[in-house]
């Protein structure tokens, strides 16, 4: 059990027997920032008081003092603090819970919570124009969106990953007219498409191929591949085109109609937004008959929201007055608009020896996903994406990422979980076995830098749960970065094989390592990265 729940319980039953009805989930537990200050804190009797008929301090006094006669299960001391907070000491033993509960639920079941349980989240990302490959900013929300969903499915929800698929409009036109005239050797026309890509795949294009077509599929064929690269598959697939064909988009408008809710103007049919919280009112179909990009897109929502309870899309920051509008409009169709999320993701910027680069002649002024894998790997492709969020501008520098060293943090991560499996391998060609953990007396773990593994192993739980309510797969980064270099600072101080250790530590020890190996494991797939049992420059 979670040491917290022990001392929700135990300031529950004290505050009742002062009269205050408390329930244990309201009762709030936090970290001390200054951590000579205890290993929690809790604020109840601030917020207890005035029920209580005491002052703050008062309050907290009454409860550290019965906290300390009857002290819950792992606590060593109880003291009042500041205007009216209660902070707690823990003995090792609730480590060696932290320890317990991770082999026990091993990586299958440790930070896994129910919290989304019974719920189904949409969660659409990418979706770029199926008009070239991918670029560097596709990755980043490719590696983000992924992870999103990853945590999300920890959390108990049911995901579907969704790629919205723009096959259709003026852009697809010139995508095919720029295929053909690459064809017959001639420029691009007018606001075509004039990447050296364009020219590799018209050389591709078999004799009496529809351009725009053939080009749209060529285009989603190597998004794919790209996208398979890096770990990434999605679970539905929607064409616009389609989406228009079966009728989608004018069932929408009718309804939008029905509800008194589209009006015509200037030979135009406009949404009334302005009444549904958008800051103006928004064309759905142009004075020629032609529908916007904005109707089969509340379309392709409407759809979601009939198959999901939270709607979640990850979109380029350009995207920025797109959210109030799809909010407007999904409100008017009847849905929550609470339900429906935006996440906007800014662009990237590769450098190598210090200068901006483009990776690719091939893609002119394009910096491809699939060439940044190429140069760094899959692992730190998707890592280094992750390493900051979403919504802040991201430098990369390939170099840095491509060294095997501490300095970067993804052969960082991935050395700690390669190191765990060594001592695995030592430990069998010597003949040694972990006797089974029920056997096995935990209190032998008293170094600091134990303590400090199992300190970080018990904050997965949270990490988990903090990043999937914040949408911030990051965080979830940061607490790998932080387990892997506990454990490096315990492989440094601590032997654990060594002939001259006590068999009681060197098993105490062994199970350790086997929980902070659950631990890596699990954020590392968090995060899309492989766990690898070897590396290069491991030592032997």
């Amino acid at each position: 059990m979670d040491v917290r729940h022990h001392l929700r319980r135990a300031l529950h039953a004290h505050l009742a027997a002062a009269g205050v009805d408390l329930g244990p989930d309201e009762i709030a537990l936090e970290r001390p920032r200054n951590r000579a200050h205890g290993d929690w804190s809790t604020n109840v009797a601030l917020a207890a008081a005035g029920r209580a008929g005491r002052a703050p301090r008062e309050l907290a006094e009454e409860l550290a003092a019965a906290l300390t006669a009857d002290p819950p299960p792992h606590v060593s001391a109880v003291e009042a603090a500041g205007a009216g907070f209660v902070n707690f000491r823990l003995a090792p033993s609730w480590l060696h819970e932290v320890l317990r509960e991770a082999v026990a639920a091993g990586t299958a079941g440790y930070a896994r919570s129910a919290k989304g349980s019974g719920l189904t989240a949409s969660v659409e990302f990418v979706s770029a124009n199926p008009t070239g490959p991918l670029h560097a900013g596709h990755g980043r929300w490719a590696a983000y969106g992924d992870s999103l969903c990853r945590i999300l499915q920890r959390g108990g929800y049911l995901v579907v990953r969704e790629f919205y698929v723009n096959d259709r409009g003026r852009q697809t036109e010139l995508f095919g007219a720029s295929l053909a005239a690459r064809r017959r050797g001639e420029a691009p026309p007018e606001d075509g498409y004039a990447g050296a890509y364009v020219a590799d795949w018209a050389a591709e294009m078999p004799d009496g191929a529809d351009p725009r077509a053939w080009g749209v599929e060529r285009a989603r064929r190597d998004q794919r591949d790209t996208l398979a690269s890096m770990n990434v598959a999605f679970d539905r697939w929607t064409s616009e085109q389609e989406l228009v064909d079966r009728g989608a988009m004018d069932a929408v408008l009718a309804e939008l109609g029905r509800r008194s809710l589209t009006y015509e103007r200037d030979g135009a049919v406009w949404l009334r937004t302005s009444d549904l919280g958008d800051n103006q009112d928004r064309v759905l179909v142009k004075s020629d008959g032609e529908p916007t990009y904005f109707l089969p897109d509340i379309a392709y929502h409407h759809e979601k929201f009939a198959r999901a309870d939270l709607v979640i899309d990850i979109l380029g920051a350009d995207h920025h007055g797109y959210v109030g509008r799809m909010r407007a409009a999904m409100s008017g169709l009847g849905h929550d608009p609470d339900r429906y999320e935006v996440l906007l993701g800014q662009n990237v910027t590769l450098v190598q020896a210090g200068e901006e680069v483009r990776l690719s002649k091939r893609a002119g002024a394009l910096v491809l996903v699939s060439d940044l894998l190429a140069a760094v790997g899959t692992d730190v492709t998707r890592l280094t994406y992750l390493l900051q969020s979403i919504d802040t501008t991201q430098t990369i520098d390939i170099d840095a990422a491509s060294a095997r060293s501490s300095e970067n943090p993804v052969y960082y991560v991935q050395y700690a979980h390669a190191r765990i499996h060594s001592v695995g391998r030592r430990a069998e060609a010597r003949g040694i076995r972990r006797p089974p953990l029920e056997e096995v007396d935990l209190s032998a773990l008293a170094h600091r830098r134990e303590r400090e593994v199992l300190a970080a192993l018990a904050e997965l739980p949270d990490a988990v749960l903090g990043a999937m309510s914040a949408r911030a797969p990051h965080q979830v980064c940061a607490w790998a970065r932080e387990l892997a270099g506990a454990f490096h600072r315990f492989w440094h101080d601590c032997p654990i094989l060594s002939d001259d250790l006590d068999a009681g530590v060197r098993d105490a020890r062994l199970w350790l390592v086997e929980a902070a190996r659950v631990g890596l494991a699990v954020g590392l797939d968090l995060l899309g990265v492989s766990a690898p049992e070897r590396m290069v420059s491991e030592e032997p």
